[in-house]
């Protein structure tokens, strides 16, 4: 399809655009930005007049899968072009973790055109149990970005150790969220006056500083690449800081939830803000800021985690952590940049080129957009980021509408989304 978009204003964070010009689409890619290739012929023409045309955002963690199943859920896939979100990264699922080929094979045959890209995660461990590496090499032929152990953990310093060395020798990476499981264990809140006053079992920050102390110390021993994903402590950014100027071969993200909340905002034990790794206090959420900001933190990932009314319907410590968040992610990096006066190309950067520059490293083989340059792939999405909207759970496409933010006023609203060239989808007016 030949697509032209027409008076729109072009934001590309990565080429440094932000002005009115047309877009030029062929075969799946940009082939002219501003004048028309001779000979063009457009099969549809969209009037972006009034919107943004935007880079496709790209979500370092996010959930689309049916629980316990190889294959996608179509509601969550909906809600991903809903929020304009064109490629996603997909943690592993504990009720049906990719350690084997024929597992990550068996679900990206669920793939089909016109929907986001999907990276899956493969299982770093069999069965997540964190006790037996995974045939890692081959679950990377299989089409695993990168291997993971999701919100496992792993206690044996040595099957870690295992996992780097091995890692780094076949060129594979290693996507952690640093959490120590000994500390984590029984915790529901971050630790401190307000957990106590709750009664509630704290998670302290040294559960994530302990365990960033060990894979970077592992790190420098094998030179393996890491990505860190959704930190939450100040003490630990400032270990990512000093572990970016040592040159070691790490990049980070955070979540949205993290970015804009704290532990305070959890009132009086409502279960949409039980989320993991826990909300912590303003000095926390003060320090991811600002890391975000000075691009000690590379991207911006909306921690989307579909849960039905009866795992948030029940006491606090026993209700399910998550939240959905694929539809918020882009009224969620504009909130901040309008409520921390950043710059609007820096916001759109966190959700577009910086992840796209971490997907480089970690897998130079994958075509990743994140810009929209002459040659780019033709991932994008069109947006009013002069709109406000008001969060009503049941009016997201996702399944759940468990999020933190219901009832809130957001900026910025997802119109259309391309995916490889095609009109994927349009928000119904």
């Amino acid at each position: 399809m030949r697509l032209h978009i027409a008076k729109g204003r072009l934001i590309d964070p990565a080429n440094a655009a932000d002005g009115q010009h047309d877009l030029y689409i062929a075969d799946g890619r940009v082939v002219a930005v501003g004048r028309e290739p001779d000979g063009f012929h457009a099969d549809r023409v969209l009037d972006a007049s009034g919107l943004a045309v935007l880079p496709g955002l790209i979500d370092l963690s996010a959930r689309v899968s049916q629980p316990g199943a190889a294959a996608f859920a179509p509601s969550e896939l909906r809600a991903a072009l809903a929020g304009g979100v064109t490629q996603l990264v997909l943690p592993p699922d504990p009720g049906a973790p990719l350690d084997e080929p024929g597992k990550a094979e068996a679900l990206m045959r669920h793939a089909e055109p016109g929907q986001c890209r999907i990276h899956p995660l493969g299982a770093m461990t069999v069965g997540l149990a964190g006790e037996t590496l995974a045939e890692m090499g081959l679950l990377a032929q299989a089409g695993c970005l990168a291997h993971a152990q999701g919100e496992q953990g792993i206690a044996d310093t040595r099957v870690l150790w295992g996992a780097m060395r091995y890692a780094s020798g076949m060129g594979h990476a290693l996507w952690l969220r640093p959490h120590d499981p000994w500390l984590a264990r029984g915790a529901v809140i971050a630790s401190g006056a307000y957990a106590e006053r709750l009664g509630l079992e704290g998670l302290p920050p040294q559960a994530e500083t302990v365990a960033l102390h060990t894979i970077f110390e592992l790190q420098r021993a094998t030179r393996a690449r890491v990505h860190l994903t959704r930190l939450s402590t100040a003490a630990g950014l400032e270990l990512l800081r000093a572990a970016k100027r040592e040159g070691l071969p790490v990049t980070a993200d955070v979540s949205a939830h993290s970015l804009h909340l704290t532990d305070v905002d959890i009132g009086f034990f409502n279960t949409d803000f039980r989320l993991n790794p826990p909300l912590r206090g303003q000095r926390d959420r003060d320090a991811i800021q600002a890391a975000l900001a000075d691009g000690t933190v590379d991207a911006l990932c909306s921690d989307h985690t579909p849960l039905d009314a009866a795992s948030k319907a029940v006491p606090f410590p026993a209700a399910a952590p998550g939240a959905t968040g694929l539809e918020l992610l882009l009224s969620l990096a504009l909130k901040w940049s309008r409520d921390c006066r950043r710059p609007l190309a820096e916001a759109l950067a966190r959700v577009t080129c910086g992840p796209a520059a971490v997907l480089g490293k970690i897998a130079p083989q994958v075509a990743v957009a994140g810009q929209l340059g002459v040659g780019a792939p033709a991932d994008l999405c069109l947006a009013d980021l002069e709109a406000e909207w008001l969060v009503l759970p049941g009016a997201l496409q996702s399944r759940s509408g468990h999020t933190p933010f219901a009832g809130m006023m957001l900026p910025g609203r997802v119109r259309a989304t391309v995916v490889g060239g095609s009109l994927a989808w349009e928000t119904p007016v």
